[in-house]
């Protein structure tokens, strides 16, 4: 029960009054809620049962003749509602099959005024009444976000339709870049999509693939993936696309993996492409310069997408929202529920802002897998809400999704993976340690212990070869040597004979100069790399490689010379990083 005093304005106006719709489970105003769910009913129910079933006789009013359905309105005010007791989300009436268009539909309120107390009380306990008809007859949901969850990844379901609602890749293919502009004209050239996975290749192709089916007079679409499709079907896509030719009907064909054609494969693109009979698109993920004919990249254009930012992804997962009926809730508000009022559903969900932001950095960049970990948060999270309580509000039964709930998922998901110590890795410890604190008594000791417990000599001296590496480093560069030939000469000659060589390694180990410069500064370095938020640096451009003209082009390696770096003038770190000193603490 929701007291008037809980509400900013007790009586809203007509046009912030909100009803849901049972079928579609959306809100609505009051005025078009009646017509709103006439066209869903209609929808729903146009490919089920029998003719006769579909169209109600001549004497039957019509859903505009017929009584008024019974709406119970949702207030939309600033301040959430509260449910009552045992109350849950609205749910799709359902009515047998010769009443559909007729009968009144009561709806489930979710708050109510304090004059209505009696009735709200002795409804608490019990479900909207509808006519319950065969299952056959049961209408199936024709409303987006209607539909129940499939088994499509989120990915898939959520990926962009439309060159709006494309995120990233602004540097070529935002506002008022060259690309763009063609895109808009439906002028598509030739070219090489190249990006690392999940950076939006697929996503660009198949938007053009909506452009395609909108201006079905003037282009075809097609797609194959080199993965499935070899010479035999592009042969019948360009057998096709001469023919539609006559029509002044252009082909585009998209061919996703393209790198999977050996260089023989991909002759096959070049006469058409040259000959105009079909424009190609070619996504892959390896570096065209090796990949692809240079044939093939001289009639294409190459357009390098890179990984999406952090921001990016955000969007990219808000988007995602509501697929699960989740609303983000901003750090701004202090994890405070937000303006439920302005969501086009009703929410099930509240996922904090912080738990979107650190998913989207731990992705690197990958939108596929930056949606596929968050389709695996909310899919773990959306159980059933706990049973309703007396004075409970809608908010209090939302969901929320914090960020230690992701973590301690993820957590526990890894540490099933995880081996547990026993003697085999207790022993190799103590020996390990042993040769770090110089203490050549004790490593001789803890060496004999696994040579004479049956362990494998080869593991002991792959061990020690780390051991010269990780604890004595440069202090004594002939450590490393004694280490990795005590392992030869163990292939060589093993065992019984080659314990005296363990033994000598390890106390030429434990003997030796310390120092860990080398590892301390390594550990800062990979610490560094993996506390990096977002995508990785890239390479400067003036390091890179550049083998090939393309590359070149790319303005690889511009720059570059061979002076001492106080001379040289070029900084060697990915931008960023240019004062980063990983051997000072």
């Amino acid at each position: 029960m929701a007291s008037s005093s809980e509400f900013d304005d007790p009586q809203p106006s007509t046009s912030t009054r909100k009803a849901v719709c049972p079928i579609c489970d959306k809100w609505f105003p009051i005025a078009e809620i009646e017509q709103h769910v006439d066209e869903c009913l209609t929808m729903s129910h146009g490919n089920e049962g029998s003719p006769d079933e579909q169209q109600p006789a001549s004497n039957t009013p019509t859903s505009s003749q017929g009584p008024k359905r019974n709406f119970s309105i949702f207030e939309r005010s600033p301040k959430p509602a509260k449910r009552g007791r045992n109350e849950t989300a609205p749910a799709a009436p359902t009515v047998t099959s010769s009443a559909k268009a007729e009968q009144p539909i009561e709806i489930t309120s979710l708050d109510t005024d304090d004059e209505e107390e009696p009735a709200a009380s002795n409804s608490q306990n019990k479900k909207p009444k509808m006519m319950d008809p065969a299952p056959a007859a049961r209408p199936a949901p024709s409303c987006p976000n209607a539909t129940p969850e499939s088994n499509v990844p989120l990915a898939e379901r959520v990926r962009p339709s439309t060159i709006e609602e494309y995120v990233g890749q602004e540097q070529t293919i935002g506002q008022n870049t060259i690309l763009r502009k063609l895109f808009e004209h439906d002028t598509i050239p030739s070219m090489i999509l190249w990006g690392p996975p999940g950076c939006g290749k697929t996503t660009l192709a198949n938007i053009i693939a909506n452009r395609c089916k909108r201006n079905v007079g003037t282009l075809r679409f097609a797609k194959l993936s080199a993965t499935m499709a070899g010479v035999a079907e592009v042969k019948e896509v360009v057998k096709v696309a001469k023919n539609e030719s006559k029509f002044n009907r252009r082909t585009i064909l998209f061919m996703d993996e393209i790198h999977r054609f050996n260089k023989q494969q991909q002759d096959i693109f070049l006469p058409h492409v040259e000959s105009g009979t079909i424009t190609l698109i070619g996504a892959t993920t390896e570096n065209p310069s090796f990949s692809l004919n240079s044939a093939l990249l001289s009639r294409c254009r190459v357009i390098v997408l890179e990984k999406h930012t952090v921001d990016g992804m955000m969007r990219i997962m808000e988007r995602a929202l509501p697929e699960y009926k989740a609303v983000m809730v901003p750090a701004s508000l202090n994890n405070n529920v937000p303006d439920l009022s302005k969501t086009s559903y009703v929410p099930r969900m509240l996922v904090h802002e912080e738990t979107i932001r650190w998913l989207a950095e731990t992705c690197d960049g990958d939108a596929r897998i930056g949606l596929n970990s968050l389709q695996l948060a909310l899919s773990s999270a959306a159980a059933p809400p706990p049973p309703a309580i007396n004075g409970r509000s809608f908010t209090d039964s939302l969901i929320t999704v914090t960020l230690e709930d992701v973590r301690e998922g993820l957590k526990k998901s890894h540490l099933l993976y995880d081996r547990k110590g026993d003697q085999h890795y207790d022993i190799i410890s103590a020996l390990h340690k042993s040769i770090r604190a110089s203490d050549d008594n004790a490593a001789l000791y803890w060496a004999t212990r696994m040579v004479a417990s049956g362990e494998d000599p080869r593991y002991i001296c792959r061990r020690m070869v780390r051991m010269a590496s990780e604890d004595i480093g440069l202090a004594d560069a002939n450590a490393l040597q004694v280490a990795t030939a005590t392992l030869s000469a163990v292939q060589s000659v093993g065992l019984p004979e080659a314990d005296c060589i363990i033994a000598q390694c390890a106390v030429y180990l434990a003997r030796a100069p310390k120092s860990r410069e080398v590892y301390d500064a390594y550990k800062r370095c990979r610490a560094s790399i993996d506390g990096w938020k977002g995508p990785m640096p890239g390479v400067p451009l003036h390091l890179r490689n550049a083998p090939t003209k393309l590359m070149k082009d790319l303005r690889y390696g511009a720059g570059y010379n061979l002076l001492h770096k106080d001379e040289s003038g070029l900084t060697y770190m990915p931008e960023g990083l240019e004062d980063e000193n990983y051997f000072s603490e």
